[in-house]
């Protein structure tokens, strides 16, 4: 069944580059999810998180073991800031679209709070799924199009599951 998640944790190209190849994931887009301006855009988004949007065949791999990758890939102890980038665009967020979603989330957070691979406590909120705006052309796939880019994305842990 083919399903979407939209996972902020930091500048979306990093997140975009990682996730985008992963087992069972159709597609991925960047942009930006929720906040208030009705017409988000690079230059004015505030407010709004910078999120990936991934399409992905659930059979093939379930929502926790995207969930799994996420927490993996960025640090999700810093409240709005993934390495250099600060300020709420950059926050750790889930947005989920049902109360299952919520649920797996919510649960799986406290795993990684339990597993105290991180000296911090989580803070990824977790979020009802408002809306999803595509970024600019230029920021899909920036780091297939820019090599050299900046990311302050890394695996940096084995799965929690």
């Amino acid at each position: 069944m083919i399903k979407t998640l939209v996972l902020g944790g930091g500048c979306f190209w990093g997140l975009q580059d990682l996730i985008r190849t992963r087992d069972g994931v159709i597609s991925s887009t960047v942009g930006y999810s929720g906040g208030k301006i009705e017409n988000p855009t690079y230059e004015n988004h505030q407010g709004h998180a910078e999120v990936v949007e991934i399409k992905y065949d659930s059979e093939i791999t379930p929502f926790k073991k995207l969930l799994d990758f996420f927490f993996q890939i960025h640090d999700p102890t810093t409240l709005n800031r993934q390495g250099n980038d600060i300020g709420t665009s950059y926050r750790s967020v889930i947005f989920y679209t049902n109360e299952t979603e919520k649920k797996e989330s919510i649960e799986f957070i406290d795993v990684v709070n339990k597993s105290k691979r991180w000296e911090n406590p989580v803070v990824t909120e977790v979020v009802p799924l408002i809306k999803f705006t595509k970024a600019e052309e230029y920021h899909q796939d920036y780091l297939v199009k820019n090599p050299g880019g900046y990311t302050c994305h890394r695996i940096r842990f084995d799965s929690y599951l």
